[in-house]
């Protein structure tokens, strides 16, 4: 007669003839367990590692502050028109600030440069010129930039009242 040995639930819920257990599915499921413990563990390193952590500070590059912009201009459009190859023969003032010789040689002693008349038409040399002037005034007072710029006298009330409409 043949015995049927009686099918035993294990913990795992598989059928088994002898009770045993599915060594497969047991050696299977450890695997799982043990793989996904180390790859848990990696990824918690790898975060810590890789990712900044709550007290980190980002900079950001900013534009540059500009102070003399608007001023800049201003003095343009009233000088020249935003044309940086502006010529005035009578006063020999040059490009698009309308820079005169006697300005050239002061900036030229003030700073050991060696700009000549000319170079007043290259945009950055004579903004560089310009912002040197407006500097030393600093750029809580456009009015008396503007004026200084200009010169002296009562015709700088007039170029001031000329510089603001652009402001």
């Amino acid at each position: 007669m043949n015995e049927t040995v009686p099918l035993i639930r294990n913990k795992r819920g598989t059928k088994n003839e002898d009770g045993t257990g599915n060594l497969n599915q047991i050696f299977m499921i450890t695997r799982i367990k043990k793989t996904t413990i180390i790859t848990l563990v990696f990824l918690i390193f790898a975060f810590d590692v890789f990712a900044p952590s709550t007290n980190t500070k980002v900079i950001v590059d900013s534009p540059p502050i500009q102070p003399f912009r608007k001023l800049i201009h201003a003095v343009g459009m009233v000088e020249t028109g935003f044309d940086t190859l502006a010529y005035n023969p009578v006063e020999e003032a040059t490009g698009y600030f309308q820079i005169r010789p006697i300005r050239v040689l002061d900036y030229n002693r003030r700073t050991g440069s060696s700009y000549t008349l000319n170079d007043m038409f290259n945009y950055e040399i004579a903004e560089k010129v310009f912002l040197y002037y407006a500097s030393i005034i600093g750029p809580g007072d456009f009015e008396k930039i503007a004026k200084n710029w200009n010169g002296s006298g009562p015709l700088t009330i007039h170029y001031w009242e000329r510089v603001k409409k652009y402001l």
